[in-house]
């Protein structure tokens, strides 16, 4: 996925690239500044997030709005409109967003109640950035919360001899979960306007232990690497 995003995204940079060129050379005359030019910041990285991120549900918003906002934009549709039905939208696509996320992810939700562990240890960090570091320790889970902030969890070093949990929430923050490359990595995210993201380049499938990822992201994005 990471292979398609960055694709995109160097496509991207290239067809602007040419454009501005020809126009320069007076081989074109493309008016990149078009009615609504600005809606592109919200359509294509929501549009590149749906090969990216793995819950999917916050970019698809962003896209619809994107898009409905360029529409009126070029008056193909109302642009009042627009913004009269954009909150009742937002909340439909939600509603459906949780809906279908339920009955995907059911089985990995099943599994993190199960391992859900009430003495986990908590980190937060609330306008400020902190980095965990677990190495040579008997990681059991825990629970990471950024507010306005950052957090770092490095479990590379750690000693994973059991399944666990992680709950990671992004609120206007961002959470990077480093983890060891002979676990399985299984994510179950609820994300408004934000993102989870697995970066990790080697991915094990068949490993003998599981982290169990449970992500909540609102305007904030949560990587694995």
């Amino acid at each position: 996925m990471n292979k398609i995003s960055n694709l995109l995204w160097g496509l991207v940079f290239i067809v602007v690239g040419v454009i501005f060129g020809l126009n320069i050379l007076d081989i074109t005359d493309i008016n990149i500044f078009f009615d609504g030019w600005w809606t592109l910041f919200i359509i294509v990285p929501c549009f590149i997030g749906l090969f990216k991120d793995e819950d999917k549900s916050g970019n698809l918003i962003g896209l619809i709005i994107g898009v409905c906002l360029l529409l009126g934009c070029i008056d193909f549709i109302e642009i009042t409109l627009v913004w009269k039905l954009m909150v009742p939208t937002i909340l439909v696509l939600i509603g459906l967003s949780f809906i279908f996320k339920d009955t995907i992810n059911n089985k990995v939700r099943k599994e993190i109640k199960k391992l859900n562990k009430s003495d986990a240890k908590e980190y937060c960090s609330c306008f400020s950035g902190q980095t965990i570091d677990f190495s040579n320790e008997d990681f059991k889970g825990c629970s990471l919360s950024a507010v306005f902030g950052g957090i770092k969890c490095d479990l590379n070093e750690s000693v994973i001899t059991e399944d666990v949990v992680i709950s990671a929430s992004s609120i206007f923050g961002g959470i990077t979960i480093y983890v060891p490359k002979d676990v399985n990595v299984k994510i179950d995210s609820t994300s408004i306007f934000g993102g989870v993201t697995d970066e990790r380049k080697e991915k094990t499938k068949d490993a003998k232990y599981t982290i169990y990822i449970r992500a909540n992201s609102m305007f904030g994005g949560i990587e694995i690497k």
